[in-house]
């Protein structure tokens, strides 16, 4: 014997679906955890680029200091050159005191270019000799493979970071 179920008895049924919560916060979760990944990547990888970008251009401060004072304040008039320094210029921009890295996994030192300029003016020395001291890094993101949720791509960023100073030496 069949048991008919009337119209009512489905209108109930489908009432009682529609009205049912249960798993919507599971749903909501996750239609909101791509955008959760991506705000966190971009808040790790946003401090991650500050935060090298600083400790390069201290790193490259430090080093034009190191210049300055080392080159021969009359490297000008004698036509000596900076290029000879590059070797120690880059080992202060990458290492600590102790010769520990000084920059995260990700983070690389492409290059440290040394430039003397001799700027002629009414100065104690003429020309005056300036060092600059230029380094290239790349970061590249740990959590680059996030930003393909927003649909980019963007994996790591190349910048350069320069700073000049009088020489003062020996």
């Amino acid at each position: 014997m069949r048991i008919m179920r009337n119209k009512t008895t489905y209108s109930i049924r489908i009432k009682h679906f529609i009205n049912d919560c249960d798993g919507v916060a599971l749903v909501e979760f996750a239609i909101l955890l791509p955008m959760l990944f991506l705000v966190f990547g971009v808040m790790i990888e946003g401090s991650r680029l500050m935060w090298s970008y600083q400790s390069t251009i201290s790193a490259v401060r430090d080093a034009t200091r190191y210049l300055a004072r080392v080159a021969p304040v009359d490297i000008c008039s004698s036509g000596g050159s900076v290029a000879g320094y590059t070797g120690n210029l880059t080992t202060i921009i990458t290492k600590n005191i102790n010769g520990a890295t000084v920059f995260p996994a990700g983070i690389s030192v492409n290059s440290v270019v040394p430039t003397l300029t001799c700027t002629a003016g009414a100065f104690r020395v003429n020309p005056a000799p300036v060092v600059q001291v230029t380094a290239n890094i790349t970061v590249t993101f740990i959590f680059g493979g996030v930003f393909n949720f927003a649909g980019g791509s963007l994996t790591s960023v190349t910048t350069s970071i320069s700073d000049q100073s009088k020489v003062y030496g020996t």
